[in-house]
């Protein structure tokens, strides 16, 4: 899979999304029970170790190492994984890393302005 330049500019007029963390920017496109991100790093972030519901993503650019139970293994653009509710985990997000990401919960993230899509 090549790797994924700029998000569509319809991408980028969806409600963008508040993130714990700096270095990257996030839009939401949001449903009645799941939320699909679509996330840019600008710098590489450490994520700290934390929980939530189902996750499946789709690494579009860049890198991400994904720290589970133990190991680690690094994505790249073309490859997706998925993270089971609940399941400890952790990243090393690298600058230029685009993914997008779903998740079976409406209510991961929240938009900066409250907005839904």
């Amino acid at each position: 899979m090549k790797n994924i330049a700029h998000f569509p500019e319809f991408i980028m007029t969806l409600p963008e999304v508040e993130l714990p963390f700096a270095g990257a920017r996030g839009w939401l496109l949001q449903g009645s029970a799941q939320q699909t991100v679509f996330i840019e790093f600008n710098e590489t972030v450490d994520v700290p170790e934390h929980t939530h519901a189902e996750q499946w993503e789709f690494a579009l650019a860049g890198r991400v190492v994904l720290h589970r139970q133990g190991s680690s293994k690094e994505y790249k653009a073309g490859e997706n994984f998925f993270l089971p509710a609940g399941l400890p985990h952790s990243a090393r997000v690298y600058a230029g890393y685009k993914a997008m990401i779903v998740f079976n919960a409406p209510d991961r993230y929240k938009s900066k302005n409250n907005t839904v899509t």
